[in-house]
């Protein structure tokens, strides 16, 4: 009888460990390794001290990116001697590394290190990368690709120095940045939390459905089947695929009620197909999410999860 109570009892903990695995267990490991780079590969850091300021000194840092050049980033580094929280911060497609700054500095007062990289689309030849490059969408989605590789290799640059606790680093990005922070909730799990400000489900919503008339003009413009191949292309490395595997990674979902590139539809299905634990809040701005309330509630969720000051 104590026997048969035994097995029992390893059947009901052989199903409950089933039950619960790691999301990211259940993403395909051929999705998992798109992803895959050499991690022990020297970040090769060349540094430049920028702008002191009360908090801490803004440093202009290159590193070796896993698919050959250097990526170009700004690292706020907190005064101080740690252990800091680590951020990394990924801007929106048209804009530069410069775009998170003045958030960044606020949180070194916090007790945060940020690191805020460029894109491969902002760097001179031979490492310029086009992106939207519609007629050959085999290379935009190997873009795309490298990008997030990139931002894991950002993760790994903080989590290289002493003074970073590892057990409290997130990831904030905005637009483009949030399709690289949805995939890297599900294929890294060195994040502790995820922001996504104003991210697309997939680019069909905006190239294809948006009713924005630069998006209209643009289809337009394409031979016929173009923008339905590109779009096929690319469907592996849409948003939505990703953060329906974020779990255990907490997510903030930030969304404008003012949107111009894609609808209410659109954010709805996205928000609902993301894990929890996430928190969905909306604003009364445009794209850019310049609502003053929209970084308060990123560093108020940001430091109940990394324990800010």
């Amino acid at each position: 009888m104590k026997l048969v109570r035994i097995f029992i009892s390893l059947l009901l903990v052989s199903f409950l460990t089933e039950s619960t695995a790691a999301p990211m267990e259940r993403l395909s490991s051929k999705t998992v390794h798109l992803f895959d780079y050499d991690s022990r590969q020297p970040l090769d850091i060349h540094d430049k001290p920028l702008k002191g300021f009360d908090c801490g000194v803004i440093h202009d840092i290159t590193y070796v990116s896993p698919s050959g050049g250097l990526v170009s980033a700004y690292q706020i580094v907190p005064t101080g001697k740690g252990p800091f929280a680590g951020v990394v911060f990924g801007h929106w497609g048209n804009g530069t590394r410069g775009e998170f700054i003045p958030e960044a500095k606020a949180y070194a007062c916090a007790g945060v290190m940020s690191l805020l990289p460029d894109y491969s689309w902002e760097r001179p030849r031979p490492w310029h990368s086009e992106i939207d490059d519609f007629a050959h969408p085999d290379l935009d989605r190997r873009t795309r690709i490298a990008t997030v590789v990139e931002m894991r290799r950002a993760i790994d640059l903080l989590l290289s120095r002493t003074d970073v606790d590892a057990n409290r680093v997130a990831y904030v990005g905005h637009s483009f940045g949030a399709q690289w922070g949805a995939i890297l909730a599900a294929v890294d799990r060195r994040l502790k939390a995820s922001v996504l400000m104003a991210g697309a489900a997939e680019e069909a919503d905006m190239l294809l459905r948006s009713d924005n008339p630069q998006l209209v003009e643009l289809r337009a413009s394409l031979p016929k089947g173009q923008l339905e191949t590109y779009l096929n292309v690319l469907e592996d490395v849409n948003a939505i695929n990703y953060v329906r595997y974020a779990q255990p990674t907490p997510l903030l979902l930030q969304f404008a009620n003012f949107e111009q590139y894609f609808d209410r539809v659109s954010m709805e299905r996205y928000a609902a197909a993301a894990t929890e634990p996430k928190t969905v809040l909306f604003y009364d701005s445009a794209h850019d999410l310049n609502d003053p309330q929209a970084s308060k509630d990123r560093f108020d969720w940001l430091a109940k999860r990394l324990a800010l000051r």
